[in-house]
């Protein structure tokens, strides 16, 4: 277990690694390529202001570029400028440069202390339109002459240019999603393999118990003078009777679940008065159950014998679960035309973590006086498939050392004739959701 732990440890530590390396690796691509732009978009901008010098018949002598933020720039041209022609220098100075953005641009005018001849570049339509004054572009006071020029898909464009990084990135994230599942596999595989070992221990020893008994009760019937002791020799196969009875409940019981594991549960359905039942368990299982039977319509069409088993593994574990002496409630109702009915104990109770869980194949808690107590871990997960089969609700409420109450919600019906009919477990469910 240690190792495993380890391992895990490991691929966790080996995910957060990977990707925390390739998180570092995108930020300096992008960094990188955002370096790139803005001294790409320097040298078109020094090549735009050469330009509109050769045009007014001199030349620059130093640079004329100025960044003043991360998508602006001001440029120094120390003439007047024409915008037709300034904008004309703009867009095949940047395509030269392959810098194929969109952008906004405005020549500051120093009789109006403004930046005015304003338009935004849309390089997708080429579609342009006039600046509002609501978009004036910054002011910059060391120059006269000046155009200021920003590029608003600045970050847009540089991620574009990381194509091969997403891509990568989109790999590494794949590769960890699948070593993550792998792992979950190789995690929900010990799990079950723990299960199993722990279900073979449980049933080794629950079917070693009446084999014992009944080869021991064999042995004395087999004695020479056991037929001179009617008393012994009743006492011996009353013994062997009732293991032989308890084994075949418990090989059946696993036959039972395998079968509908394979097929579904097979439900005979017929009508049947579930207040009888619950006094017929209360006579079996007397002193220790109370009845609080209130339902005025008890009568419900379901498998009686599916509901006589559940209800009595409701009553075994609330027997079995329990350091005093057991008091049982069985309780129904009627509540807005549907019957509930359910089964009360003083027992032990289950911890909110584990009332999920309970209901799980050959789950069971792992507390030392619960796994003292006999059973394969197979009672309420039968409970839950059958209540399932029938298209019924399921509830539970417990805290540890308060009991435990199991609720099942069901559709009360009135008795009248109705042919049996046999339902697979797939199939009752499909009629309980179209309801």
């Amino acid at each position: 277990m240690s190792r495993l732990r380890l391992l895990v440890l490991l691929s966790v530590l080996s995910i957060i690694g990977i990707l925390a390396v390739q998180v570092v690796w995108v930020r300096n691509a992008y960094a990188l390529r955002e370096r790139q732009f803005r001294q790409s978009a320097f040298i078109a901008l020094q090549d735009v202001a050469d330009e509109v010098a050769r045009l007014n018949h001199f030349t620059l002598n130093r640079y004329a570029v100025t960044q003043l933020s991360d998508d602006y720039f001001i440029v120094n041209t120390d003439a007047p400028i024409d915008p037709a022609a300034l904008e004309t220098f703009i867009q095949g100075s940047l395509q030269a440069h392959n810098l194929i953005t969109d952008y906004e641009y405005g020549i500051y005018n120093c009789e109006t202390d403004r930046m005015v001849y304003g338009a935004y570049v849309g390089t997708s339509t080429l579609t342009k339109g006039r600046l509002q004054s609501i978009r004036n572009l910054p002011k910059f006071p060391r120059y006269t002459y000046y155009f200021g020029i920003r590029f608003p898909n600045q970050a847009g464009f540089v991620a574009g240019q990381l194509t091969g990084w997403v891509w990568s990135t989109v790999a590494v994230l794949l590769v960890v999603l699948f070593f993550g599942y792998t792992l979950s596999v190789v995690l929900k595989q010990r799990r079950l393999t723990e299960v199993q070992r722990d279900f073979i221990n449980n049933i080794t020893h629950e079917l070693q118990t009446p084999v014992s008994t009944i080869r021991v009760a064999a042995d004395v019937l087999q004695t020479d003078g056991i037929t001179q002791q009617p008393n012994r020799l009743k006492q011996y196969a009353r013994v062997l009777g009732e293991e032989s009875q308890r084994l075949q409940k418990q090989i059946n019981s696993i036959l039972q679940l395998a079968k509908s594991e394979r097929t579904g549960f097979v439900l005979e359905r017929t009508d049947v008065n579930l207040h009888e039942l619950m006094a017929e368990a209360a006579h079996q299982f007397a002193p220790h159950i109370t009845l609080d039977l209130t339902a005025t319509h008890a009568n419900l069409y379901a498998d009686r014998y599916h509901l006589e088993t559940t209800l009595n593994n409701l009553i075994d574990n609330a027997l079995k679960y329990c350091d005093k002496s057991p008091r049982i409630v069985l309780h129904t109702r009627q509540e807005h035309g549907k019957l509930i009915w359910s089964i009360s104990d003083n027992g032990i109770g289950i911890a909110p973590k584990h009332q999920k869980a309970v209901f799980q194949q050959f789950f069971r808690v792992g507390s030392g006086h619960t796994h003292n107590v006999k059973g394969f871990g197979l009672g309420l997960y039968y409970v839950r498939q059958v209540v399932r089969a029938h298209g019924w609700q399921l509830a539970l409420t417990s805290e540890p050392g308060q009991g435990s109450t199991f609720t099942i919600i069901t559709k009360s019906e009135k008795v009248k004739e109705r042919k049996s009919e046999k339902l697979t477990l797939n199939e009752s469910l499909f009629r309980s959701f179209a309801l």
